[in-house]
């Protein structure tokens, strides 16, 4: 965990995010795997006085999509995980009901065939890891497997978490392969799937985010665990293991795995990736241009688990132009990401779901200015090494 204080350079450019929306906010940039910036401020929930803190958790969503994305290359790179290799090579029981020709690639690049979640999941059920798989290898498509992309909004993290998990020739759990081989090396210690009774009073309350649209045709966000405040600020989410959308972390944390990546696959000195693995990342997937048939936005993604940037009009204009850049959104506005030419990696965490995500893009998004700053700092930095 980082232990400077609240970088002044930072302090307008929070207060004025704050004026934009936000309750409360953590921000933490990396420039060539070294600490950069980090900043906080708010509080844990409108009205209160309780100030945001560095060391507090916040829901982040799908930018835990970003760390299981990453955790899967490193077994590749392993070579205890083939992406292109066929699901059933590892979890035979996935073949039911026309999903034997589904592989790795096809899951991680959310081209599997299907967004849904199981029939009656609850916050309880969605915590048992072997009901979701069991339920999910008996799943029919709703599209054909590797033909169409179609985000798997929730379900994504049990169709890949469960694949690592088959892969691991020393049979973990899923939690524990993500805290060996990837928050370990890289320090993100922090970054919790499933947050231990030790650590619940560092979460803080996430506000708003439950009227963020649904699509009930296929099941792919029920209302039982939909990602908004009102399910997950649940106790029984929160200590969820959720490899797609369950992560709670600092800001700094979820910078640090990113940083790795924009770092060339090393951080303090520790090699987690091959460069060649993470140069590899912000390849597009197959039928990139093709529509995207879940959600209501286009969507330019990558075929290892990333989104990517520098796609006019479509990529996250917060996360810059360049199209060597890969990224995690969560539900929210919640967004971290590692540009891989640069060496600049920054994750910004916040509690108003609503804030960022109603935002249109440009001076009045609450993290704008935050971002320019951050990339002002990193160039002045950049100018003093050289």
């Amino acid at each position: 965990m980082n232990t400077n204080m609240s970088d002044p350079r930072l302090d307008r450019e929070i207060e004025r995010s704050l004026e934009l929306g936000e309750t409360g906010i953590s921000v933490t940039a990396y420039q060539n795997g070294r600490h950069l910036v980090s900043a906080w401020g708010g509080a844990t929930a409108e009205g209160s006085d309780r100030p945001i803190h560095q060391d507090d958790l916040f829901g982040v969503f799908s930018v835990t999509k970003g760390a299981t994305a990453t955790l899967a290359a490193i077994m590749a790179d392993r070579g205890w995980l083939d992406t292109g290799a066929l699901v059933i090579d590892y979890w035979p029981e996935y073949g039911a009901n026309g999903k034997e020709s589904t592989r790795v690639r096809d899951l991680l690049s959310h081209r599997a065939g299907i967004p849904q979640m199981p029939e009656g999941v609850t916050p309880e059920l969605l915590a048992n890891w072997d009901w979701m798989v069991e339920k999910i290898a008996d799943h029919s498509p709703q599209f054909p497997p590797g033909e169409q992309n179609a985000y798997h909004v929730l379900v994504w993290g049990w169709l890949v978490g469960e694949v690592i998990r088959r892969a691991d020739p020393q049979g973990r759990d899923f939690a524990t392969i993500m805290k060996d081989e990837l928050l370990t090396p890289v320090g993100a210690t922090d970054f919790y799937l499933g947050v231990p009774d030790s650590e619940l009073d560092r979460v803080v309350p996430l506000s708003g985010g439950d009227a963020a649209f649904a699509v009930d045709e296929f099941n792919v966000m029920p209302e039982a665990v939909f990602p908004g405040s009102t399910v997950h600020n649940l106790r029984s989410m929160q200590q969820a293991v959720d490899p797609g959308a369950g992560a709670r972390t600092t800001a700094d944390s979820a910078a640090r795995i990113f940083a790795m990546l924009a770092n060339g696959g090393e951080i303090d000195g520790t090699r987690v990736l091959s460069r060649e693995r993470t140069a590899a990342l912000s390849a597009p997937r197959d039928g990139a241009h093709d529509p995207e048939q879940i959600l209501p936005i286009p969507v330019w993604f990558g075929a290892h688990g990333f989104w990517l940037g520098g796609e006019p009009d479509i990529s996250d204009p917060i996360v810059g132009e360049g199209t060597n850049t890969i990224y995690s959104p969560g539900a929210g506005g919640s967004i971290a990401w590692a540009e891989l030419d640069s060496g600049l990696a920054v994750a910004i965490c916040h509690n108003n779901m609503d804030a960022a995500s109603a935002a249109a893009p440009g001076p009045g998004h609450p993290f704008t200015a935050i971002v320019d700053k951050i990339r002002s700092l990193a160039t002045e930095k950049e100018h003093i090494n050289d």
